[in-house]
């Protein structure tokens, strides 16, 4: 029996479905592999370089520095992608292995223990644990003179923003442009998040990396927002409040993106989420909690996982391309055969 080419447009969407629910199973049973084996790790490893030969002076070179090493490394990790996924695609159960790439793109359960991390030592009253954790796994600001609901804040507030980030953009754009977006878009994701700063150094060398990332997130930070709204109502949170506060506090932050989720979560688990001298998202709400960091990962998981089962369920179905659509195309292919042989 010969394998089944998909590499027909026909299959694309059965084919992305399976890569999907590949990737969402791999990196909840699995996990991630170690740095050395981590496709993301090395996207860092290249950035990381590509930083140390910046011009050193001059805002405009390190700019147009910045942009052309962002965008062409992006677009050619978009044609590995490319080429990988037409080879993939002449063997039968190649969405295993494309949804296997997939699964390194997306960091569900690497989030959930993260924030675990932060919440047991809190638990503990072990505060100065719960800050390592914090500064270790989630955040890069100075997290030493964080207070206990600081620190539940703080980890709430990078669940929240990195379930965007990490779990539902990268899928997204592999739904909207296969493993060639998906590639990109993490590239891009990454290299904003270690060069998307303002300061001295990095103020013009990531300023493309940021607009481009802002760009490329602001349909997935306001889908992940609408997810925890969901997952608040089958999870045990406060829908309303969620819906309400995002609406109300989504655009507090500096960045166009990362307040939609933050906020949409501030109010699932009724607790107010600040970052001194820059924002409160569900202001007049109680201090956030051990618990609030549990509750909130739980609601989180719950509205990632039933957006995650529509998509695939619409990416299998699309246009009857499961199963109807693969008898479908066999009752074709018998009456075009028999035309000929008439």
């Amino acid at each position: 029996m010969k394998d089944r080419d998909f590499s027909g447009s026909e299959c694309s969407w059965e084919w992305r479905g399976l890569a999907v629910l590949t990737a969402v199973l791999i990196d909840a049973l699995v996990g991630d592999p170690p740095s050395r084996f981590h496709p993301v790790a090395w996207m860092g490893s290249w950035i990381g370089i590509l930083r140390k030969r910046a011009p050193r002076r001059g805002a405009m070179a390190s700019f147009v520095y910045g942009a052309v090493s962002v965008c062409g490394s992006a677009c050619l990790l978009g044609l590995v992608g490319l080429w990988s996924s037409r080879g993939l695609r002449r063997w039968r159960f190649g969405w295993l292995a494309e949804g296997a790439v997939l699964s390194q793109l997306i960091a569900w359960r690497g989030l959930m223990r993260a924030g675990e991390a932060v919440a047991r030592p809190l638990d503990e009253g072990n505060l100065d644990e719960a800050r390592r954790q914090l500064g270790w796994h989630l955040v890069s600001r100075d997290v030493s003179k964080l207070d206990e609901g600081l620190v539940a804040a703080a980890t709430i507030e990078s669940l929240a923003e990195n379930s965007s980030d990490s779990v539902i953009a990268p899928l997204f754009w592999y739904g909207i442009g296969g493993l060639p977006a998906a590639l990109a878009y993490r590239f891009v994701n990454t290299a904003d998040a270690m060069l998307g700063y303002r300061d001295v150094e990095r103020e013009w060398l990531g300023k493309s990396a940021a607009r481009t990332d802002d760009a490329l997130n602001l349909v997935p930070a306001r889908l992940t927002a609408l997810l925890i709204v969901a997952g608040a109502a089958l999870g045990g949170g406060n829908a309303g409040s969620s819906w309400r506060i995002w609406r109300r506090d989504g655009g507090k932050t500096a960045s166009p993106n990362a307040g939609q989720p933050m906020s949409a979560a501030a109010g699932a688990v009724e607790a107010e989420l600040e970052k001194v001298g820059h924002y409160r998202l569900g202001e007049g709400l109680p201090e956030a909690k051990a618990e609030d960091i549990r509750r909130a990962g739980w609601m989180l998981s719950i509205g990632l996982f039933v957006g995650i089962a529509a998509a695939v369920a619409a990416l299998l179905f699309a246009e009857g391309s499961f199963l109807g659509g693969a008898a479908g195309r066999q009752r074709n292919g018998r009456r075009e055969e028999a035309i000929q042989d008439g």
